[in-house]
């Protein structure tokens, strides 16, 4: 009965909260105070907006010059490497000459969130148009921020995507209120990643703004993979860009009921302090490189490639607002249409390998070809994962997986050694980029430690995400499960696909329900075999035995008993509940020293694979209990995970 009531509360608070729009006096009221603010002219009146020269523009003017409407020419760099993507960030932001738009996920406010949000107040202080997007859920937690961020710079915006009840924060009984008045509206996310320079070159992929998608954060960091593109193409991403910028969903700050009275409420405006970092040396190395241009032909340029045709795809912004609106989901469906045509060979890296009902019918009747693509799978294992909960129903599908879908599956080992190597690169410590007391680029006071407002004693950029973790990483919430190893852990966050060495994608697209169904998705799909090639040989040296365990079928070791548990093996998996047989069909595998690797049908494989159990390196732990419970009473909820 208690329950009952609380529940009732929950629905009532939400319908009201739900009609409590700022009013448009409050709107008219905060935008003037914002227009008041002193600290909004800009520091250059030159045409190009004091830009520094880029490499990296200049080989995007070259190829749109290059181009025609029938024959156009744009110029892909693949953004495996983490400080790569960081420096091609920072030297685009200060090549800009007339626009910036940047579309995220996550904005952390750790050293990569502040680095990249100051250089981009920077860029709006000499003039340049900057535009941000950020979904509300896991970006902009501090009001303090929000403020500044709305008064520093007449050519700076911000907007927030799909915010809860017309609020910047969103309090414990505020999210648990919207996931049961308005679930459909609040389950539905914006997770595309986009940076957008001049409309000319645009970064995309699978990085949020936060130290571990960077190889920043000293615990645990994301193996990840963006595309940078310019040409043509990039024209695509600003439309894109353009139709969720105005969107209903998008929210500017003064619309946004807590702010508004803030701002209302001290119409001094705050200052914009230098960033505080926790490793300066780091961020003034980076900046230096964005600004070498040896670096930048080494690094970038050396590893580009001009080519033809590249598309970039986005669903449309809300897309749950009608499901059945195929036009919503272009980019779902071209990744379908994708995979459905293969002859040969697909190459799948996602972190998460849960599959949609159409997923399984496209894998279903390709297995069922003569003779089949080969189609190898790289994604996590639960020691490498920080969503135990969606791990654990790919774990109960496993013989599905194998079976009928013929998947060749490596689950990323927590310590990798590319991954390993990857954080080495992006860490090297310098000491002539040792801190000082002066910034290593106009505003950016790399090494200047400042002591901020009392209002907000935690810092500028205090903190992370504070939201609740339902939907994803967010900050510290998600912790993996605790390991038998120790050291620094990695975890898989790219997603990308290669079929038949002819064409390649990559972007935010998980391939999972929550992508397919719920969260607005974006990628580029680049149509030349050379791109093809590396993309694949990046994702299977992910696969390689030192950075990847292989998931093959369990031999049993009791012939009839053995046969017996395989059947009730079988019925278990198939009950949306009490799927408790704890013994799988298949588990993990590891190489033995001196042989060969091979695919997990090969009939040599148990020859030369020795079995390393269903949870490899995970220590006993509360998550490794509850990942066996949400695989025999989580079916249900995949679509949301």
């Amino acid at each position: 009965m208690r329950l009952r009531w609380c529940a009732l509360l929950l629905v009532t608070c939400a319908a009201l909260l739900q009609g409590c729009a700022v009013s448009r006096v409050h709107i008219r009221q905060a935008n003037a105070i914002v227009a008041a603010s002193p600290d909004r002219q800009t520091d250059c009146s030159q045409a190009d907006h004091c830009a520094l020269p880029s490499p990296l523009l200049q080989a995007a003017d070259k190829s749109i010059a290059d181009s025609t409407p029938q024959h156009p020419v744009n110029t892909v760099t693949l953004l495996d490497d983490s400080q790569a993507a960081l420096v091609a960030r920072i030297s685009l932001i200060r090549a800009a000459r007339r626009s910036i738009d940047v579309q995220t996920y996550i904005w952390d406010e750790d050293d990569i969130g502040q680095l990249v949000l100051n250089e981009l107040v920077q860029a709006a202080r000499r003039g340049v148009h900057v535009r941000i997007l950020a979904d509300h859920l896991f970006s902009f937690d501090d009001l303090g921020l929000l403020d500044r961020l709305a008064r520093v710079s007449p050519n700076l915006q911000v907007k927030l995507y799909n915010p809860t009840f017309h609020d910047a924060q969103t309090p414990p009984l505020e999210f648990a209120a919207g996931l049961m008045c308005c679930f459909m509206k609040f389950n539905q996310r914006m997770h595309n990643k986009l940076l957008l320079v001049d409309d000319a070159i645009g970064i995309t992929g699978g990085r949020n703004y936060q130290d571990r998608y960077f190889n920043w954060d000293d615990n645990f960091d994301y193996v990840d993979r963006e595309v940078m593109v310019g040409g043509p193409t990039a024209k695509e991403m600003a439309a894109s860009f353009k139709l969720f910028w105005h969107h209903k969903r998008s929210v500017a700050l003064t619309h946004l009921r807590d702010l508004n009275r803030r701002i209302r409420e001290d119409a001094s405006a705050p200052t914009w302090p230098a960033p505080h970092y926790a490793r300066p040396a780091r961020v003034a190395r980076a900046q230096a490189e964005a600004e070498d241009p040896d670096w930048l032909e080494l690094h970038l340029i050396d590893n580009s490639l001009r080519t033809g045709k590249v598309d970039y795809f986005s669903d449309l912004p809300a897309k749950t607002d009608d499901p059945h609106k195929r036009s919503a989901h272009i980019f779902t469906a071209h990744l379908m249409r994708m995979v459905a045509d293969a002859k040969h060979e697909v190459i799948l890296q996602t972190p998460y390998l849960v599959m949609s009902k159409h997923a399984r019918k496209i894998f279903e009747r390709l297995h069922k070809d003569v003779p089949p693509p080969r189609i190898i799978v790289s994604t996590n294992s639960l020691a490498s994962t920080d969503a135990f909960a969606v791990y654990a129903l790919s774990f109960k599908h496993r013989k599905r997986y194998l079976t009928k879908f013929g998947f060749e599956i490596h689950e990323l080992k927590p310590h990798a050694d590319s991954a390993a190597e990857a954080y080495e690169q992006a860490n090297v410590w310098d000491e002539d980029f040792a801190p000082t007391d002066h910034g290593t680029h106009r505003g950016s006071a790399a090494g200047k430690n400042v002591k901020l407002d009392a209002e907000d004693d935690r810092g500028h950029f205090a903190g992370t995400a504070r939201r609740p973790g339902l939907f994803g990483s967010n900050g510290r919430r998600n912790r993996p499960a605790p390991l038998q190893s120790t050291g620094r852990r990695f975890a898989l966050h790219a997603k990308s696909l290669v079929v038949d060495d002819r064409f390649a994608m990559v972007g935010s697209h998980n391939f999972d329900p929550r992508s397919d169904h719920y969260n607005t998705e974006a990628g580029v799909i680049v149509y030349d075999p050379r791109f093809a090639t590396e993309l694949r040989n990046s994702i299977l040296r992910d696969t390689q035995p030192e950075n990847a365990w292989v998931i093959g079928a369990r031999r049993p070791t009791v012939p009839v008993l053995g046969g017996i548990s395989q059947l009730i093996g079988d019925v278990s998996e198939k009950l949306p509940l009490f799927d408790l047989w704890p013994f799988r069909y298949a588990t993990s595998y590891d190489l033995k020293p001196g042989c060969t690797p091979m695919s997990p049908f090969d009939p040599a494989f148990y020859s030369c694979y020795k079995p390393v159990g269903d949870f490899p390196d995970v220590a006993l732990s509360p998550k490794s209990v509850i990942t066996r419970l949400i695989t025999a009473f989580g079916a249900g909820v995949k679509g949301i995970l």
